[in-house]
């Protein structure tokens, strides 16, 4: 199982949002998350249900924006990461948090490749299959 299958677990998921309730123990806390099923599970919305200060903020599916959010995660993958040793979670913090100061001294927006027009235009083209699930 790779680490990424490994966090898309429900199981892992809970434990990340324990671990983050933990860490702020003070005052409401905003989950935005995708459409994952594991977001979605009944273990999850229960601890939700128990936990009213953490609120959980799902996406559209198919939204550009997470896309890019997982674009820039990709670049310090392959920037900062990749083929890299880190031997604690300190250092790998470290690590992504010098890239980070890196990045913002020489930040610059995503530039969107379509117009808005090209992009609805693809979200409502009329549906060509006749399969039905």
């Amino acid at each position: 199982m790779t680490p990424r299958s490994r966090a898309r677990r429900h199981q892992e998921f809970l434990a990340f949002c324990k671990q983050v309730a933990r860490a702020y123990p003070n005052g409401e806390l905003h989950l935005v998350m995708d459409n994952y099923a594991a977001h979605k599970r009944v273990e999850i919305r229960d601890w939700l249900a128990t936990n009213p200060r953490v609120h959980a903020h799902f996406t559209p599916t198919s939204a550009s924006w997470p896309n890019l959010v997982e674009v820039w995660f990709g670049i310090i993958e392959g920037q900062a990461l990749r083929r890299g040793l880190s031997r604690s979670v300190r250092e790998l913090n470290a690590k992504i948090r010098a890239f980070i100061n890196g990045w913002n001294d020489r930040c610059h927006p995503f530039v969107w490749t379509k117009t808005a027009e090209e992009i609805l235009a693809k979200a409502n083209r009329r549906t060509t299959s006749v399969t039905h699930h």
